[in-house]
């Protein structure tokens, strides 16, 4: 979900071994003991809690997050804030029913059994939670996890030190250490965590750490959710209503400078109305965030890249596509000192570029022009399915037809990054882009068991064993004849 080392994943309050695993065997063995007596209204209670402890902090956490990366406040009530507020809302309203055990119906084979799935908690989970999103993606999982009877520990990105410690504080002030713990520190950290047997692992970060992160999973036989990332395309067709496709692009691309695993990686527009799109994408960026960089610095709507190696990181990106033909349209100004980046549009893209293959991850917007649809969905498969997939269009069979021949996480039509805040859609990516789901009852299950239980009432499959005599072959075959 983000362009990562392991030293990006994001200290304990000691981060020793010794430290660490006591930390962790104290919630194992307070797991054990808690686990009938951690009820629906056990769950609930908690997550009233750290409802409660948000609200107090907010100030903390809008003056923590400008801190780490100049995030405005209003991005971080709408993108850290509401996302976790929102999800405590929504699973403690459907909390009972996904708690209550399942009825199964009785198959012809098994009649006379009664059956139920039930699910039960993982047990004790990590959750390493990663920079750009640094307390919705720490938080988040937790809620779900807590609702499923999970304990936790969370491992924050030291790369937003001033978040994590507010999430420290939050964690510290409400909830028992053998419940939810908050382990700080750096890869060394991450590296002794991930060594430990836990129950289930909640990873968001970039494709490659998921890779060490599910290595070190298997070592262990740990269950992992990866909210991973990849290179979303967005697709403009020629029935695009243009403004909204141009205001709906410029959100979701430069919110939070770029750094989204889900904003628009990259646009496909179609030619016929290629001109008239990158106009409205100029003038989209000039309304929101200022028409020169000088306006852009000092508007206080726009964040800052985390730090200065991912600035660096960004700035190569710009500066390789330019030396190898690309054209700047819009943008292209950065500000070492600040770690600024003007929002920029690139054209002229070629397939030896470093932004053709890397996640950017940053704001930078390619814009390529296409006539054969065709020709775009080849180009989506041929490369990992990615954790978004956009398409703007009036025309339904348009969106649909790409839908049909596309792989992704999620599509948003005529939308970007908003199906993040929906509570009731699962929200994961495929293969490179991530393994299992997160929010509402997808999180919840994700962090469950979900336990198949079946009791006798009055079966005759005991006429199925042996010793196998002529009878007892001969009702076999009858069974495998008829239910097979």
């Amino acid at each position: 979900m983000q362009i990562a080392s392991f030293a990006d994943a994001g200290v304990t309050n000691a981060s020793s071994s010794d430290t660490i695993e006591t930390t962790f065997v104290a919630l194992q063995q307070a797991q054990i003991a808690r686990r009938s007596s951690f009820t629906l209204e056990a769950r609930i209670a908690q997550l009233d809690q750290l409802r409660d402890s948000i609200k107090r902090h907010e100030a903390n956490i809008i003056a923590a997050c400008a801190a780490d990366f100049r995030k405005p406040a209003s991005e971080v009530k709408l993108t850290e804030l509401l996302p976790v507020l929102q999800e405590i809302r929504h699973t403690k309203k459907h909390l009972r029913k996904w708690m209550k055990p399942k009825r199964v119906a009785a198959s012809i084979g098994v009649l006379g059994t009664r059956s139920y799935v039930r699910p039960e908690p993982k047990g004790v989970c990590l959750i390493i939670a990663p920079w750009n999103y640094p307390l919705n993606l720490a938080l988040g999982p937790l809620v779900s996890a807590l609702a499923a009877g999970n304990s936790a520990i969370i491992k924050p990105s030291e790369m937003t030190p001033h978040t994590s410690k507010v999430i420290a504080d939050i964690v510290a002030e409400t909830f028992s250490p053998d419940l939810v713990s908050v382990v700080e520190g750096d890869a060394t950290v991450a590296q002794k965590l991930l060594a430990l047997p836990f129950d289930h692992i909640f990873f968001t970060g970039s494709p490659a750490v998921g890779k060490l992160v599910m290595e070190a999973a298997a070592k262990n036989l740990s269950s992992v959710t990866l909210e991973l990332g990849g290179k979303s395309p967005t697709i403009v067709g020629p029935d695009a209503n243009i403004k909204k496709a141009a205001r709906n692009i410029v959100w979701g691309k430069f919110a939070n400078n770029g750094q989204t695993c889900i904003a628009p990686d990259h646009v496909f527009v179609h030619k016929n109305i290629a001109d008239q799109f990158n106009n409205a994408l100029k003038a989209e960026i000039g309304r929101v965030y200022g028409k020169t960089p000088e306006a852009q610095k000092s508007t206080a709507d726009y964040c800052r890249i985390v730090n200065g190696r991912h600035f660096q990181r960004v700035s190569s990106l710009i500066e390789d596509a330019k030396a190898k033909g690309a054209k700047i349209f819009e943008g292209g100004v950065t500000d070492v000192k600040q770690n600024f980046i003007a929002p920029t549009l690139i054209s002229n893209i070629s397939s030896d570029m470093d932004i053709a293959h890397e996640e950017l991850f940053g704001p930078i917007l390619p814009v390529i022009e296409y006539d054969d649809i065709d020709l775009v969905i080849k180009k989506i498969n041929d490369n990992p399915k990615p954790l978004a997939l956009y398409i703007f269009d009036k025309n339904q069979s348009f969106a649909q037809n790409i839908i049909d021949q596309t792989s992704s996480g999620a599509v948003g039509i005529n939308i970007t990054v908003v199906h993040f805040l929906h509570p009731g859609l699962p929200f994961g990516g495929v293969n490179n882009s991530g393994i299992g789901a997160a929010h509402g009852e997808y999180g919840f299950s994700s962090f469950s068991h979900h336990k198949a239980l079946m009791e006798d009432k009055y079966s005759l499959i005991y006429l199925l064993f042996p010793p196998y005599t002529g009878w007892v072959r001969r009702l076999i075959d009858t069974a495998v004849r008829i239910l097979g």
